[in-house]
């Protein structure tokens, strides 16, 4: 099979790729990324010699490249995307050009380029905040940021692509993920490298805010089961059922440290800062046959190790985003 990768320098576009390269030799990936701030190309120095594996320096906002580079593939894989909440709020524009137009630009070439396999990859915020229960895949979206709200419509988008013209799109919405190479400015990596600095964790509000944890490796055999068995027109939730509040992520780094609560800075809370995501993940076990793997009080302890170990990349993370906003 051959993939289209977009966004495969970021976070979870990169252990994508690494997982697919590990476990299907006979596969083939081109790498679609603009290399903003969060796409770092150290992400993938360990495969950038694979004979599988090509990288394509440019933005999915270029429709020309976009339907170019089109042809090579079987299958779309759309990890790219402004991500961050923080910078949404602060700059919305950014977030809609990249998450919705981007995202069309795709599913168009994918059209017109004979229809092509469709996976769009999603977050379980454009649901919105829960109090009790779980979201499930029939749940009614109501984000309540702009970064949520431009994921859904990107979602709405593909789905109407399935609906319309017959494009075999599969829409995946998984939990907060964590694991090695996620850019400092996300929860875990941020409080991490905080404490690597001798500095204090901020937290938003009372710290209670509520999250549903997975490991990004198990993320990534989820969206290796879509690909292959998943259903057109159909969306799948991707959850760890591994709640966490704020706090309690804040005091298991912290113990890891050996640091007390008085490492804590409660700041404001952010606006429109969503309590609780919860998802369930039934259809996806149950249809596909995929189960999350990784225990957290594992994957933390991993994921904390790998940053303590990787100090470099945290440097140079730093230096490539300052880079850039020059």
């Amino acid at each position: 099979m051959k993939l289209l990768v977009t966004g495969g320098a970021g976070f979870i576009g990169s252990c994508f790729i690494k997982y697919i390269l590990n476990n299907h030799q006979d596969w083939s990936i081109v790498n679609l990324d603009a290399l903003e701030y969060a796409g770092n190309p150290d992400n993938l120095r360990e495969v950038e010699n694979n004979s599988n594996y090509k990288f394509v320096h440019g933005n999915i906002c270029n429709r020309v490249l976009v339907s170019d580079i089109m042809h090579e593939c079987d299958c779309v894989v759309n990890f790219a995307a402004q991500t961050h909440v923080d910078r949404s709020i602060v700059s919305p524009d950014a977030f809609v050009e990249t998450n919705i137009k981007g995202t069309f630009n795709l599913l168009d070439a994918a059209l017109k380029s004979g229809g092509k396999r469709f996976v769009q990859i999603s977050t379980d915020e454009v649901y919105g905040s829960i109090e009790e229960g779980y979201f499930t895949e029939n749940s009614q979206v109501s984000p309540n940021s702009p970064y949520s709200a431009s994921k859904a419509s990107a979602d709405l988008l593909a789905l109407s692509y399935y609906s319309t013209y017959g494009l075999s799109v599969s829409v995946t919405r998984c939990s907060n993920n964590y694991g090695p190479n996620q850019y400092p400015e996300k929860l875990i990596p941020f409080f991490i490298t905080r404490l690597l600095n001798d500095k204090t964790i901020p937290l938003y509000g009372d710290g209670l805010n509520v999250r549903d944890w997975l490991y990004v490796y198990d993320h990534c055999s989820a969206i290796e089961k879509v690909i292959l068995s998943g259903r057109a027109g159909e969306v799948y939730n991707i959850g760890g059922h591994c709640e966490k509040t704020n706090i309690e992520i804040a005091k298991i780094i912290l113990n890891y440290f050996g640091y007390d609560e008085s490492r804590i800075e409660y700041v404001e809370d952010r606006l429109g800062h969503d309590r609780r995501y919860a998802i369930d993940n039934t259809k996806i076990c149950s249809e596909l046959g995929w189960a999350p793997s990784m225990k957290f009080e594992d994957g933390i302890k991993s994921t904390i190790d790998w940053y303590v170990n990787n100090k470099d990349w945290i440097i140079n993370a730093g230096k490539r985003a300052l880079m850039l906003a020059v």
